[in-house]
């Protein structure tokens, strides 16, 4: 329990000695807050021993009277705190005195704050998308808010593991969002939280006893019979053959959408044998990559080389927003009979499979094509490969059966 103790002195005035203003010190666990009473008395009527005003005259009993209640207001002042289960440090009990709130700090309101910074630093820490991604958490923790609670904010204190758990449920059945969506914005959230614990706006932190799991989901890639069929479709449509032509290149260089966005010709590097390689850093994570234009990439390049976009900026391919390229690609997938959606990101997984796995090229130069951050990354793309597996079987039986028929004829 944290006890207080109270002491008023009287300190002399500079204009006038002979007169004294009377001070209230609080003090808590050895550290001091002083209050001034507003009472000015003269110096001689004070005694130091008893914190009081010597003597019964009318003006002694008025003031000593006026003591005891300034006494009284900080022991309810004190016993607030306690009820409201705040901290007790003389600089809070003083305050609960003078009537001074504590200044609020609000989730939404550290929310905004975060995703501003976050805003700034797009280009240099974080990539837009992820400023993106975060916006749409802090609309679902405002929607949340609203449907729960019927606030527009609240108070970070109030945040507590029965707002993580229903907030968690909002967002599984009202957003009916997959379980990895929630997670994720889950994750986002408890990362707002985890600030204001860094900076004990908050004392608990509510993710103290939280668990979840994101499930493994199978990104939808294409086969080589896919990639063949999209090739040798012919589109009435320019616009369609230019998203075909630029989803393809990804096909072939694992390039996400914003990279391929972002090339230019500065990227593109001629090594000693007069191979083609494009040099970069992926923008999400800004690991540094390189990959050999492969054929099909090159006969693309150079298709668009003389494009108007691609002259103008020094682009590598007059990519349209991703929005568009989505967009776009539906209709290829449907006129192409592919079973599936196509999307941008599924470019990028077609060439960790089909393209380079499935084709025998190691897992290590894999990632480092892709740009990982790390092997476990990639692993992901290898579990999915069936075929894969099954090829590195038979490559396998076929070197037991080998020593077999050695052992035989030793």
């Amino acid at each position: 329990m944290n006890h207080y103790s109270l002491l008023f002195y009287a300190k002399k005035t500079k204009s006038n000695p002979e007169l004294s203003a009377i001070y209230l010190r609080i003090t808590v666990r050895g550290k001091r807050s002083e209050i001034s009473t507003g009472q000015t008395i003269p110096t001689a009527s004070w005694c130091s021993k008893s914190g009081k005003l010597k003597g019964n005259a009318q003006q002694s009993k008025f003031t000593n009277s006026l003591l005891e209640h300034i006494k009284f207001k900080v022991f309810s002042s004190y016993n607030e705190l306690i009820l409201a289960n705040k901290e007790i440090t003389s600089e809070t009990l003083k305050n609960r005195y003078l009537g001074i709130d504590e200044k609020k700090v609000t989730i939404v309101e550290v929310f905004k704050e975060h995703n501003k910074q976050m805003y700034d630093l797009i280009g240099e820490t974080y990539s837009k998308g992820t400023w993106e991604r975060y916006e749409t958490s802090l609309r679902h923790t405002i929607e949340f808010l609203k449907w729960k609670y019927n606030v527009s904010d609240m108070d970070v204190k109030q945040i507590n593991p029965e707002f993580v758990s229903s907030y968690e449920y909002w967002l599984r059945t009202v957003r009916k969002c997959a379980n990895n969506s929630a997670v994720k914005y889950i994750k986002n959230f408890q990362k707002i939280i985890n600030i204001c614990f860094a900076n004990e706006w908050i004392s608990k932190n509510p993710f103290i006893n939280y668990k979840s799991k994101l499930t493994t989901v199978v990104p939808n890639f294409l086969s080589q019979s896919h990639i063949d069929q999209i090739l040798n479709k012919e589109f009435k449509s320019e616009r369609l053959a230019s998203v075909r032509d630029i989803f393809i290149f990804s096909c072939y260089t694992g390039l996400a959408y914003i990279d391929i966005k972002n090339l230019t010709y500065e990227n593109i590097f001629i090594d000693l044998k007069g191979e083609k390689w494009i040099k970069t850093n992926r923008t999400k994570t800004k690991v540094a990559f390189s990959i050999p234009v492969l054929p099909i990439a090159e006969m693309i390049m150079n298709k668009y080389k003389d494009h108007p976009k691609c002259l103008n900026q020094n682009l590598v391919l007059p990519i349209l927003s991703n929005q568009k390229m989505n967009e776009y690609l539906k209709e290829i997938s449907t006129l192409c009979d592919i079973e599936f959606d196509l999307t941008f990101h599924a470019a990028r997984h077609t060439f960790a499979t089909t393209v380079t796995l499935n084709n025998g090229v190691p897992i290590e130069s894999v990632s480092k094509m892709l740009g990982h951050k790390s092997i476990k990354t990639t692993q992901h793309y290898a579990k999915i490969l069936d075929s894969k597996v099954s090829n590195d079987m038979n490559i396998l039986k076929e070197k037991l059966a080998q020593k077999e028929l050695k052992m035989k004829i030793s």
